[in-house]
């Protein structure tokens, strides 16, 4: 895999205010209405034309929008955002841009390039079959949001989770989990660890391993110690994928938990060597897996 690096040396000069940016976006966004990632910056990738005759036949990568009600005390708190109600905006807006224009460069899917943001409730969320939810560790559904949700995931869709780091962390998302899927009622949706020769490390980029991606910050802990893990949560030095399948055994959630593979897509500008190490062959091939198992299961 050769991914060009259409913005290294932009970023390389812009590289500070892009993080900054990236550290604020989601206080920033507050409750301002927001359909699409391009919006909030529309520099961030190259665009491309969509047929209009073919508008709604093309792939959109869709963001859940949610709101941390403080159910949970449990989890990191970090780079100041562990009390914000938009986690959810974690990497935002790039990250979402920038996988959907490697997976509109590296595949034969015709790609939306502005990407979509949706709450959980929106009456729209049942014309996306694939949705994204970044940092879920500390809780992410409403009472009103669990049947949705469930109806989603059992009439088709796929969710992808994210970015959510140590035991503490993974408590939590497990008590949501049982709150969607109550063991007395759903048997089979219980979660399960996803073995390397499962499908979705092999549908378009046969990968090696299950790819462990630190956040961007941590890659100067990879270069003197040779660590790819965000160490600062108990129990995060090893990267799980696991699952959970409907009654006839489609994959309909992918937990990808001790790994920040959104960082690794919207950090790929920013530095070289982080694009080398860990976007290149780790976060693109991943989410491009992901996304095309998804679509075609």
């Amino acid at each position: 895999m050769k991914l060009g690096r259409y913005i290294v040396i932009f970023l390389g000069v812009l590289g500070g205010a892009w993080l900054a940016f990236g550290d604020t976006v989601s206080r920033r966004l507050g409750d301002v209405e927001i359909k699409t990632a391009r919006e909030v910056d529309d520099n961030a990738t190259p665009t491309w034309p969509v047929d209009p005759d073919f508008q709604k036949d093309v792939f959109t990568f869709a963001r859940a929008q949610y709101v941390v009600e403080g159910r949970y005390r449990k989890g990191r708190e970090r780079s100041g955002l562990g009390h914000t109600p938009n986690r959810w905006a974690i990497d935002f807006p790039a990250c979402d841009l920038d996988i959907s224009y490697r997976l509109q460069q590296m595949t034969s899917i015709k790609v939306d390039p502005d990407a979509r943001v949706l709450k959980i409730t929106d009456t729209n969320l049942f014309q996306y079959p694939f949705i994204y939810i970044v940092e879920p560790g500390r809780g992410f559904l409403t009472d009103e949001e669990v049947p949705v949700i469930r109806k989603y995931l059992l009439n088709g869709g796929f969710i992808m989770f994210d970015d959510f780091w140590g035991d503490a962390e993974w408590e939590t998302f497990s008590e949501e989990m049982k709150r969607l899927f109550p063991e007395d009622k759903f048997p089979k949706q219980t979660i399960a660890d996803l073995p390397l020769e499962h499908p979705v490390f092999h549908t378009v980029f046969d990968l090696k391993e299950q790819p462990q991606v630190p956040g961007i910050e941590w890659l100067k802990y990879y270069q003197s110690r040779g660590t790819t893990y965000e160490f600062k949560e108990d129990g995060a030095e090893t990267v799980h994928y696991r699952g959970i399948s409907d009654d006839k055994g489609r994959l309909m959630v992918l937990i990808c938990h001790n790994t920040d593979l959104g960082d690794g897509w919207e950090r790929e500008g920013d530095n070289q060597d982080y694009f080398r190490i860990f976007s290149e062959p780790k976060a693109f091939p991943m989410g491009i897996n992901a996304i095309v198992y998804a679509m075609t299961h």
